[in-house]
């Protein structure tokens, strides 16, 4: 059985391990079946092939595609230019892909939908999600309840849907919530391998990367471990089984 690609963008070593965990946790997938890159610590190897794996996971990370290049790390250069590399393949060949926050900007950004800080961010927390009458229809959220909370915290934002691109989860504060390019490629807004344990670490860990307050950080983690968090991570899982 060919192993999943998990890209992580994280330079922060706590919160890449637990993200990663998280990953693993979430979606059922043995940590055999795990192929993992630190992008920021190492470039996607010469030749590496979307195709050579069951599906690709693209993780979160502090950097906003919308930035200009001058705002841009060099980890976070890195980092986006190493996932646009797989995109065209990915979109192309319509190749199992799972991006999560971080990923439905780099998702919208190649299909040339607008990417911006104009509207739809959201501050550290939950969202209160709708599936679309797509989503109802969509293999990867069989099981979840029309409506669900979800963890969020972003910057930027798709300001419109992807000529072609299916609308599956909706919210009020942010409407593009979920959505696929083609048959299997898939992005969420928000993080569906998030509980509270793993957002009481980003909050800690970006508490000074203007997220939020950085007052604010003992309140947020009491919220976050009090959230009813339960679908997302539904998500997750239904992709490993499909694709696995």
């Amino acid at each position: 059985m060919k192993p999943f690609l998990i890209l992580q963008l994280r330079p922060e070593s706590d919160a890449a391990e637990e993200e990663f965990e998280a990953l693993l946790d979430k979606g059922g997938l043995p940590r055999a079946r795990a192929h993992r890159i630190r992008l920021d610590q190492e470039p996607l190897p010469q030749g590496l092939s979307a195709r050579d794996f069951a599906g690709v996971i693209v993780g979160g990370g502090p950097g906003c595609v919308s930035d200009p290049p001058e705002k841009k790390t060099p980890a976070e250069a890195q980092c986006e230019a190493a996932v646009m590399r797989l995109m065209p393949e990915i979109v192309g060949e319509d190749v199992p892909f799972l991006g999560c926050c971080y990923g439905i900007g780099i998702l919208g950004h190649f299909l040339g939908a607008p990417v911006s800080k104009a509207r739809w961010s959201e501050p550290v927390g939950t969202s209160a999600c709708r599936l679309t009458e797509e989503g109802r229809r969509d293999p990867l959220l069989e099981g979840c309840p029309d409506e669900f909370v979800a963890f969020v915290g972003h910057k930027e934002a798709l300001q419109a849907l992807p000529e072609g691109a299916a609308h599956l989860v909706a919210s009020e504060t942010c409407p593009f919530q979920m959505i696929r390019a083609g048959r299997n490629v898939y992005a969420t807004q928000f993080h569906p391998e998030a509980d509270g344990a793993v957002f009481e670490t980003r909050i800690r860990t970006y508490r000074n990367h203007g997220y939020f307050p950085p007052e604010d950080a003992d309140r947020l983690i009491e919220m976050c471990h009090a959230a009813p968090v339960e679908a997302p991570p539904l998500i997750l899982r239904n992709f490993v089984r499909r694709y696995g």
